[in-house]
């Protein structure tokens, strides 16, 4: 038998489907958001149908994320002729960080790649004989792997959390934390456009400003307080942490990955998405909230972990 849906689940769902169908109606005037918007729906069918599939499918999607972000990002960054197989390595951890997180081995994940893939990868690169690099390429691919697959599997680990634990269960905390992190997005873009007003990191960011950022920050935290009583259920303080926390992450987030790409010259990471760039592009932001959320709730609301 099927578990029915959760209502605020539903109607957040249901939101999220007028907002694409309005997107829809204005991309007809405003040619230059089409492709933006037509990959949004994309985006949502795949992540909404993974949701709605259960813990699962939403493992399967997130790893397949991590691939491709992980592709994009070590296709990017400088690596060495003789990093092969600590290259090959970085690629193996990813079904194996995400079978355990579907198998809900808590204890196992949180050191899997931290610890683990840490001590391993520097030790495969010994192994070729070249000093030459040799400390750049133990860091780049540690932190691609900690970003892209550590960081991104605390996402689809909330659907882990026991239903009782949270007013619309697992998927209701997954669906709140990729609903908050993308209106992040939007609203430091709509504040930045609107306002404008003094660059905030013009050698690295030069879009964005003060005024996005604030707007970001404030836009964020009101949806956070907004839906927190029917998603997430945190009491008051948590609430206001996670609410000042949240869109400060995600705005770390994109602009750490921006600071790379400027590094390496790059404007997207990939053209996979249409209108979006990359995948990493995509979820830049997600890497940095996707992690504090989790513990944020863990620390204050959750028995099981």
């Amino acid at each position: 038998m099927i578990d029915p849906v959760p209502l605020p689940l539903l109607v957040g769902f249901a939101a999220i489907l007028v907002i694409l169908v309005a997107g829809s109606v204005a991309s007809i005037r405003l040619s230059g958001i089409r492709a933006r918007v037509a990959t949004w729906w994309v985006i949502a069918l795949l992540v909404g149908g993974g949701i709605l599939a259960g813990q699962l499918a939403v493992v399967i999607l997130f790893a397949c994320i991590s691939f491709m972000a992980l592709r994009e990002y070590l296709s990017l960054a400088p690596t060495r002729q003789a990093d092969r197989p600590a290259l090959l390595f970085a690629y193996a951890v990813v079904p194996v960080a995400y079978l355990f997180i579907g198998l809900d081995w808590y204890g196992i994940t949180l050191v899997a790649i931290p610890v683990y893939a840490f001590l391993l990868l520097p030790a495969i690169l010994v192994l070729n004989g070249r000093t030459s690099g040799y400390l750049a390429s133990a860091g780049i691919l540690h932190w691609g792997l900690v970003v892209t697959v550590y960081n991104l599997g605390y996402a689809p680990m909330l659907m882990n959390v026991p239903d009782i634990e949270a007013p619309a269960g697992g998927a209701g905390l997954l669906f709140f934390l990729l609903v908050a992190t993308s209106l992040n997005d939007v609203f430091q873009y709509i504040a930045g456009r609107l306002i404008g007003g003094p660059k905030i990191l013009p050698s690295i960011s030069p879009n964005k400003t003060w005024a996005g950022f604030l707007g970001g920050v404030v836009g964020t935290a009101v949806v956070v307080v907004a839906l927190t009583p029917f998603f997430t259920g945190l009491p008051a303080v948590p609430t206001a942490i996670l609410a000042i926390v949240l869109p400060v992450a995600g705005f770390a987030g994109d602009v750490t990955m921006s600071a790379i790409k400027r590094d390496l010259g790059v404007k997207d990471t990939s053209k996979l998405l249409p209108g979006h760039g990359g995948v990493l592009d995509r979820v830049d932001s997600l890497t940095f909230t996707a992690p504090l959320t989790f513990h944020i709730f863990a620390f204050f609301a959750s028995d099981r972990f």
